[in-house]
């Protein structure tokens, strides 16, 4: 695999990494256990079986908790800090199919590519479950939880079988990201401000 269809298939799992944390490295470990993908001699661990079965529980288990409220509201202040180190784990298993390359190079891409690109979903995923939880009570939660697993998981197949299309749409998600983040941030220091006005 070239450099930079192992960049595209890292940026888009570290994408699907931000929805949940679980289900990209589940399908990067199936895809090398079926053969889709070939991993590098020092990841070859992550295409054996018992590889395959741990993420799989892991992946239920966290796809059924986002599904309460106040424990998908847990595992998000969790998840902030858990889904760069993710992405960045999972980028560098995808590189090293691209061969051998200078860890000071290989790290900048993980942390740019694989960490950054997995916080930013990751951080727009938790402003739309709070918007959510704010304006229904708590009701909207298992619907939110459904739609970011499923998204999870169709990112992550479509990273593995059409790379570079997967790194155009994490590109737009990206850029949707960054702009919802404003847009909450600008909003809460508008409140704060009327608030103080009132007070």
């Amino acid at each position: 695999m070239n450099l930079i269809a192992a960049l595209c298939l890292g940026i888009g799992l570290s994408a699907a990494c931000g929805f949940r944390i679980f289900i990209p490295p589940l399908a990067l470990s199936m895809a090398a256990h079926g053969g889709v993908l070939q991993l590098s001699s020092d990841w070859q661990w992550l295409g054996t079986q018992n590889a395959i079965t741990t993420l799989s529980i892991a992946a239920t288990v966290e796809v059924f908790a986002y599904f309460i409220p106040w424990v998908s509201n847990f595992l998000d202040s969790i998840e902030i800090a858990l889904a760069p180190i993710a992405g960045m784990f999972i980028t560098a298993s995808t590189l090293s199919m691209a061969g051998d390359f200078d860890p000071t190079f290989l790290w900048i891409l993980t942390v740019i590519a694989g960490g950054a690109t997995a916080e930013t979903v990751e951080l727009t995923t938790s402003v739309t479950r709070l918007t959510a939880s704010v304006t229904t009570a708590g009701m909207g939660a298992p619907i939110v939880g459904l739609v970011e697993a499923i998204s999870s998981i169709v990112i992550s197949i479509l990273a593995i079988s059409l790379p570079v299309l997967s790194t155009l749409l994490v590109i737009f998600l990206i850029i949707y990201g960054i702009r919802r983040i404003i847009k909450f941030i600008a909003k809460r220091k508008r409140r704060r401000k009327i608030k103080d006005v009132v007070d």
